[in-house]
């Protein structure tokens, strides 16, 4: 008896102290505002009943591992913790410590250094890379010839560039230089970084060109990348625990989340390594991530200079096409209202997201260790920090009217489908319609008619298609055609 008390006691003492390794301590009112976040996430749409939910009820339907979440309020960090798990294996717990890859969000770190560059006059945004590449020549196609490449282009993807991302490399396989990469040759497992159109035509999103820009940093500076942007970007800024360096230093391995994938397997060596490090190769946390946001805030607003000019700065925030900025996307969700600045990213095993205002000091990151399926939470948590936050003109949920379908109605939609070679199933449950859209999840199915639908984890635009007979043929999914095969 005595021993199974003792169990029982260290299990209750090693539970507290997970929930305390997870949870910093902050003022009663900040406290509150962590508990109304993590209970009020919401989605693009809103019916008048289940709107919100609990961010643990997201993670178990998303198969989420480990979330790290930190929140600007008025130009300050007003928090940071984690949820769940870094290592399901070793148990350990996510911490507001807790190192994620950045992925995508590296293209925005990667703009600051060039743009430091440009600052110093050892760069022109608008000559031909090719002035700055020494290691190696863009090969230009003669078809797009007319015009060069800039530095603009490249950190905008309006160079009109081939390969869009990169899958990174598991810790056995021989790793690519970058000219390698940049030509496509093994053991580079992508494709050679070209031009498919003119640039400054229209956006491409490009982390091929963005990767050109981290080997021209190089050739200027004569600097390994991770080096100068630790030297140039991440000390200024106070993101000490942050590196590029690929693979990470030993130092930080019981810092490092492991990646899973979308079913829950753990990604083979637990991350993938990064050459392409301008492009997806920072390890970095939620706090050190608001230090770059506040930062790019305040610079804007022309109180702060510590890697860029104020002008600079704007210039950086300036868009090019659509709301492709220099590194990062500025946009605003109502013409003429609050502007937001954002970028995601998703490696294999991550998926993230860092959030801006341009026109007050409000933002969060969100960073976890599941892909693919993740995005939708990320949606989710933000909607929720905009809303118990008040970000102005941010959270604008679509009003929608739920038509109720009889469970005798629902026979006919139920089903396999067929979209572009993979499986989408609908079946019948207690709830109503299900449909199978990513790995083994089923969202409801909600009418707004006897034929058309939305999902409250997808924007999207869906409707089902009838033969001549009145009977289901299809699904319309954003403009795609799920064909009916049973």
């Amino acid at each position: 008896m005595k021993h199974l008390y003792f169990s029982v006691l260290l299990f209750a003492l090693q539970s507290i102290l997970l929930l305390e390794a997870q949870s910093p301590q902050y003022p009663e009112e900040v406290k509150k505002r962590i508990r109304l976040v993590e209970k009020s996430l919401a989605c693009w749409v809103k019916t008048g009943e289940n709107d919100t939910w609990t961010l643990a009820e997201g993670m178990k339907k998303y198969n989420i591992n480990g979330v790290s979440i930190a929140v600007i309020h008025n130009y300050q960090i007003e928090w940071a913790k984690g949820y769940g798990f870094a290592d399901l294996s070793e148990k350990r717990p996510v911490t507001e410590k807790t190192l994620f890859q950045a992925a995508s969000i590296s293209k925005s770190l990667n703009s600051m250094g060039v743009l430091k560059l440009a600052r110093e006059n050892k760069l022109d945004l608008n000559c031909d890379i090719n002035k700055y590449l020494v290691s190696w020549k863009f090969p230009y196609d003669a078809r797009f010839a007319n015009k060069s490449v800039t530095m603009i282009n490249l950190l905008s993807h309006t160079a009109g560039l081939t390969v869009s991302g990169f899958p990174g490399y598991e810790k056995s396989d021989s790793l690519p230089s970058l000219i390698q990469i940049l030509d496509g040759k093994k053991p580079a497992n992508t494709g050679p970084v070209r031009a498919i159109i003119e640039p400054g035509e229209r956006f491409i999103y490009s982390g091929g060109g963005i990767t050109i820009s981290q080997l021209i940093v190089m050739d200027i500076t004569g600097l390994s990348y991770d080096v100068f942007m630790k030297k140039n970007v991440l000390d200024s800024l106070g993101m000490e625990s942050s590196s590029f360096t690929q693979p990470p230093p030993a130092f930080r391995k019981s810092l490092l989340a492991t990646g899973y994938k979308a079913d829950g397997s753990e990604v083979k060596g637990r991350y993938h390594i990064y050459p392409e490090q301008a492009a997806a190769g920072l390890w970095t946390n939620p706090a050190d991530l608001c230090r770059y946001i506040i930062e790019t805030q305040l610079s804007y607003k022309g109180e702060s200079s510590k890697v860029l000019t104020p002008e600079m700065t704007r210039l950086r925030l300036t868009t090019i096409i659509d709301d492709a900025a220099l590194g990062v996307f500025v946009n605003s969700r109502v013409t003429g209202s609050f502007k937001y600045f954002n970028h995601n990213g998703g490696n294999e095993g991550f998926c993230c997201t860092a959030i801006g205002c341009l026109n007050e000091g409000e933002g969060v990151v969100i960073m976890t260790n599941t892909d693919y399926n993740n995005n939708f939470i990320l949606e989710e948590i933000a909607n929720s920090v905009a809303s118990i936050y008040k970000w102005k003109d941010y959270y604008l949920p679509e009003i929608k009217e739920v038509v109720k379908m009889e469970p005798s109605a629902l026979d006919k939609y139920a089903g396999k489908y067929e979209l572009e070679g993979k499986a989408v199933s609908i079946r019948i449950s207690d709830e109503g319609l299900l449909v199978n859209l990513y790995e083994n999840q089923y969202w409801k199915v909600y009418f707004t008619s006897g034929s058309e639908f939305f999902l409250k984890e997808f924007r999207g635009r869906f409707n089902f298609l009838f033969d001549a007979d009145n009977k289901i043929s299809g699904i319309n999914i954003n403009g795609m055609t799920a064909k009916k095969i049973d």
